[in-house]
C-alpha cells in the first residue's frame, strides 16, 4: 500500500506545475478583459469631451484606471478617439500581445 501513496504524490507534484500555468492563464485573460473595459471606457471619455467641446486624448486619458495608466495609447483621428491599453501581465510576455483596442465616435459635425 505504502508504495501506491508514494506514486500519487509524485504525480501530483508533476501535475502541479500545469495546474499553476493553468490558473496563471485564466489570470492573464481576465486581466486583458479587464483592459478591454478600461479602453471601451476611455474611448467613450474622449468621444464626449469632443461633443463639449474639450481635449479628448486628456479626457481618456483621465478615464483610464490607475493600473493602466502606464501602457495606454491614445489616437484622435477627426471625431474618432481611439484607445489601446496592453492588461497587466501575469504571464511574461503576454502583455502586447494580448493589448485591447476600443474606438468611439462622436458623430457628425454640426
Amino acid at each position: 500500500m505504502r508504495g501506491e501513496e508514494g506514486q500519487a504524490a509524485v504525480e501530483m507534484i508533476g501535475a502541479l506545475p500545469l495546474l499553476v500555468v493553468g490558473v496563471l492563464a485564466v489570470l492573464q485573460v481576465l486581466a486583458a478583459g479587464a483592459a478591454r473595459e478600461a479602453a471601451t471606457g476611455a474611448a467613450q471619455a474622449g468621444a464626449m469631451a469632443l461633443l463639449q467641446g474639450g481635449d479628448p486624448e486628456d479626457a481618456a486619458r483621465r478615464a483610464v484606471p490607475g493600473w493602466a495608466r502606464g501602457q495606454v495609447r491614445v489616437k484622435v483621428s477627426g471625431r474618432e478617439v481611439r484607445v489601446r491599453i496592453a492588461p497587466r501581465t501575469v504571464l511574461p510576455g503576454t502583455g502586447e500581445l494580448l493589448a485591447v483596442q476600443s474606438s468611439a465616435h462622436a458623430g457628425p459635425t454640426t
